[in-house]
């Protein structure tokens, strides 16, 4: 049909395809043969359709030798490229892009272990190391490989799915020829495999002919997965079908309803591609460089070379178009390009598209990839809906071996006992108890058995090392979840307190001193401290010298009384009248500041106070190592490999077999500290509240888990059922039975650290704070006084002819400063004090008269004079006197002596502004 159509389709070319069939008969070594004689003797230019891979294998060295291109349109096997021929052509997908397809389908449902069934030749085992990464790529194992002969009987095969059944693994990839393929699942229903909890995955090799597979075979494939090549339904495709099938019937009448699948499109596009190469590369008469001298030859050693057959392959390698399966485009290594896969679903009379695989968009219920789940409902096995766990425990009645330690100590957590009457084992403690709470709340059964690690004697076998690596089903007890022993074997989640620490002696409280009152504060927060009072007392002294009484006075009073302001504010004892509202505000951040030190400080003090009583005899490791101390540890633990890691002697290390046995290397002095893990520590304090405490360092561990072989499937269901106990009340249930009620000791349940001091870094923000108020008030005051007596920053220099020069820079500071000296007595808190002695001055005013003039006007008899360097005359109630910069210049100093009782106003014209003031 295919080249019939073509022709049709391009009647102009001037080449033809005439084909030469030979039927192999499914036998590899009569496809050799016959591709041999289509090479000598029929001398054909290229070799359509090997079958199968096997045969593809052979006829792919023929073609090279010949150097006509091979072309294969169902030959899958990912081995066949390792050939590396360039004239050879696949025009089907290869199986090692549909294992991706296979690998999400896994991961969508998050099974663990997966188990590949193949026919055991080069088409089956092609497939198994491209499935084996592609699911180990999502964390699925293959703990088995089923491989089934294409002979194999019923027997064989049935033999081989009794053996699966004893397996926990319930998934099953299954590759292999559709004939073989329906024999397995004939015999799978019969065993009861085809039942709820199975998985069962088929490549293409079986769903590419589900429609043509016997409806008896397909009842018993009810509930498997398959994977396919995705082929468009374009319009083409369905009126081919229509007339292949119209084609079919009149060929064969006794076939009904036969159906065209993939393979059978990829042949039509294979034929096409063939024909166009063969145009664009041009007739050739010449076939070989012997044709001459060859007759009815199948000999090897004579093999024609074809003299078309690189033009040919080299136009096959470039061969592009929309064929009926698909594009058809070959990539650079002679495979044609990947496509989707549809996930079908054996459900009826053939398979149901539940979902779409691409290499871009992964899983998808449409192609589109725009819906919102992975795929559409699958009929499980069974007519199950659930979706399978993907394993189960074996129906063979074996129980899963728990190997459990025995030890002489510490039995509240695990304790194996033996009846010396009828030599029963009976195994019980915390642990034990935590692991049949987790068994029962699994959703399935999980029949097991305890198997002590001991040896005949009754004493353990070895350390714990050596119980995790042995060949058990699990590991329950308690076992420390630890780097090194997960590279070999499985934890669960931890159901313990985790970490390793040390507990030593505590001793009386024979430390104290009288320094101690120091401790609470680091020597960064008490320096801070000291200069912030510093700071505040100057701040609060610059800001109310003008203003207050209390600030006021000789230079030493002065400084003391702002000393003492500020260290007052600790006990909140100052008493100075605080007149501005800027020191007001700094005042009261600082009070706060100091009202936190202060409570932090009795906290912290009265917390060393009670230490003291139960001080540590060791509270740093270094010193354990720089003296030479003997530390404990328990027998047969993994801490005596971390204190040979921190720097411990094998001599200085000396192990305890239980608490009592600890308690007494203490009590005789041999050892200073043990080491332990704190679940044992909590145990030991427990019974010794008064004579020990824990204290740092503390070395991380994850604490007791249940172990099980590397990669076990039971690990995710045992860690959530984990949680499910340790998050209820069933967990404290456990503790109180084992360890009672009162089991914590409450001198001990808080370790030691030797720290504990406030420091720095817990108080800055505060001590930032007060010091921005405090610098912003400052800034605020001296803009704020600068700015009201900016004249003496602009005078003019005094008893100089240059009227417009100014006194220098420093002259004009230091007035300023002795201005500042002065009380303000513009504020209120100056007001009411307006006495000298017993002479009473009264308010006056101020007019502008000139810039460079003053005058005193004076509406009252003054009986005094002016004093000055030149006798000036009386003053009365109507004289002006007048004076210049000039005379100031001169060093004349005006003053006006008033030592009579007067009463009245008088005016005082300054030049500038106008206000009241008070003069003495």
């Amino acid at each position: 049909m295919a080249v019939s159509e073509f022709y049709d389709a391009h009647p102009n070319y001037t080449t033809r395809i005439v084909i030469a069939t030979r039927d192999s008969g499914g036998d590899v070594v009569q496809a050799a043969a016959s591709a041999l004689d289509l090479i000598n003797n029929v001398q054909v230019q290229a070799i359509l359709g090997p079958e199968t891979s096997m045969q593809a294998n052979f006829l792919i060295p023929l073609g090279e030798k010949a150097q006509i291109p091979v072309i294969s349109f169902s030959a899958s096997s990912p081995t066949l490229a390792s050939i590396r021929s360039p004239y050879f052509f696949r025009a089907t997908q290869k199986d090692s892009t549909q294992v991706n397809a296979i690998a999400a389908i896994v991961k969508a449902f998050s099974w663990r272990q997966v188990v590949p069934i193949y026919v055991d030749n080069a088409y089956g085992e092609g497939i198994v190391p491209s499935l084996v990464d592609s699911l180990d790529a999502v964390d699925a194992r293959v703990p088995y490989r089923s491989a089934i002969s294409a002979s194999a009987t019923d027997d064989q095969i049935g033999q081989e799915l009794y053996k699966l059944m004893t397996m926990q693994t319930r998934v099953f990839v299954v590759h292999m020829a559709p004939n073989l393929g329906a024999r397995l699942f004939a015999k799978a229903k019969e065993v009861e495999m085809m039942s709820p909890g199975y998985v069962w995955i088929v490549t293409d090799g079986i769903t590419g002919f589900l429609n043509s597979i016997d409806s008896s075979v397909l009842e018993s494939m009810q509930g498997v997965l398959g994977v396919k090549p995705h082929v468009p339904r374009t319009k083409e495709v369905l009126e081919f079908r229509s007339r292949w099938k119209r084609k079919f019937q009149r060929d064969h009448p006794e076939i009904l309803d036969a159906d065209l699948n993939s393979y059978g499109l990829w042949a039509y596009d294979a034929t096409v591609a063939l024909a166009t190469a063969i145009e664009k590369a041009g007739q050739d008469n010449s076939s070989s460089s012997n044709a001459g001298n060859v007759t009815n030859s199948t000999d090897l050693d004579r093999i024609r070379a074809s003299s078309s057959g690189p033009n040919l392959a080299l136009e096959l390698s470039r061969a592009k178009f929309a064929g009926l399966s698909g594009e058809f485009a070959m990539e650079p290594d002679g495979q044609l390009k990947g496509s989707a896969y549809e996930v079908v679903n054996v459900n009826g009379n053939g398979g149901r598209v539940v979902g779409y695989w691409t290499r871009g968009g992964g899983l998808a219920r449409e192609l589109a990839n725009e819906s919102t789940s992975l795929m559409r409902t699958v009929i499980w096995p069974g007519d199950a809906a659930a979706v399978p766990k993907g394993f189960q425990m074996p129906t063979s009645g074996k129980k899963l071996r728990i190997g459990v330690p025995v030890k002489d100590g510490f039995s509240e957590f695990v304790s194996v006992t033996t009846d010396p009457e009828t030599n029963k084992t009976s195994v019980t403690g915390y642990c034990i108890d935590i692991f049949e709470a987790v068994v029962q709340t699994l959703p399935y059964a999980l029949p097991f058995e305890y198997v002590p690690f001991a040896n005949a004697t009754g004493d353990s076998a070895g350390t714990y090392n050596d119980l995790v690596y042995q060949n058990f089903d699990a590991v329950v007890g308690d076992t420390t979840v630890i780097a090194n022993r997960s590279n070999y074997v499985d934890f669960t989640l931890p159901y313990t307190e985790s970490g390793v620490s040390m507990v030593v002696p505590v001793r009386p409280d024979g430390s104290k001193n009288a320094w101690l009152f120091l401790k609470p504060l680091t020597w960064d927060l008490w320096m801070t401290t000291f200069l912030f009072f510093l700071f505040i007392g100057f701040v609060v002294w610059v800001l109310e010298h003008r203003i207050s009484k209390d600030f006021r006075g000789p230079p030493s009073h002065q400084a003391g009384t702002s000393l003492w302001f500020s260290f007052s504010t600790m006990v909140f004892a100052h008493r100075e009248n605080v007149v501005s509202n800027l020191a007001r505000t700094v005042v009261i951040i600082w009070c706060f500041v100091v009202l936190i030190l202060t409570q932090s400080y009795t906290a912290s003090f009265t917390s060393l106070l009670t230490v003291q009583r139960l001080q540590p005899t060791v509270t740093d490791i270094n010193e354990l190592l720089r003296k030479g101390e003997f530390v404990g540890y328990q027998d047969g633990s993994f801490v005596v490999g971390l204190l040979k890691r921190i720097g411990f002697r094998d001599d200085r290390l000396v192990p305890y077999d239980n608490s009592d046995h600890c308690d007494t290397l203490f009590g005789q002095g041999r050892i200073a500290a043990a080491f332990d893990e704190i679940p044992y520590i909590k145990l030991f304090l427990a019974k010794h509240c008064s004579k020990y405490m824990m204290t740092d360092p503390s070395y991380k561990t994850d604490g007791f888990g249940f172990v099980f072989p590397k990669g076990s499937v039971l690990v995710p269901d045992i860690s959530r059922a984990v949680l499910n106990v340790t998050e209820g009340d069933k967990m404290t249930k456990i503790e109180e039975a084992w360890f009672g009620k009162n089991s914590r000791c409450p001198e001990s349940s808080t370790s030691v650290s030797p720290g504990g001091q406030l420091g720095l870094n817990s108080f800055w923000s505060l001590f930032l704070i007060a010091g921005v108020a405090a610098v912003s008030a400052l800034i605020i005051f001296a803009a704020t006084f600068v700015y009201q007596h900016r004249q003496i920053l602009l005078q003019q220099q005094e008893g100089e002819d240059n009227s417009q020069s100014k006194p220098s820079f420093w002259r004009r500071i230091m007035r300023l400063l002795r201005t500042f000296d002065k009380k303000d007595l513009k504020c209120h808190t100056f007001r009411d004090d307006n006495r000298v002695g017993n002479n009473e001055v009264n308010l006056v005013s101020l007019n502008v008269m000139s810039p460079s003039a003053y005058s005193v006007q004076t509406e009252f008899p003054v009986d005094s004079s002016t004093a000055a360097a030149a006798t000036p005359p009386p003053i009365d109630s109507s004289t002006e006197l007048h004076y210049n910069d000039n005379v100031e210049a001169q060093g004349v100093e005006i003053s006006i002596d008033l030592h009579q009782n007067f009463s009245g106003a008088g005016q005082i014209d300054d030049g500038y502004d106008n206000d009241e003031i008070t003069r003495h």
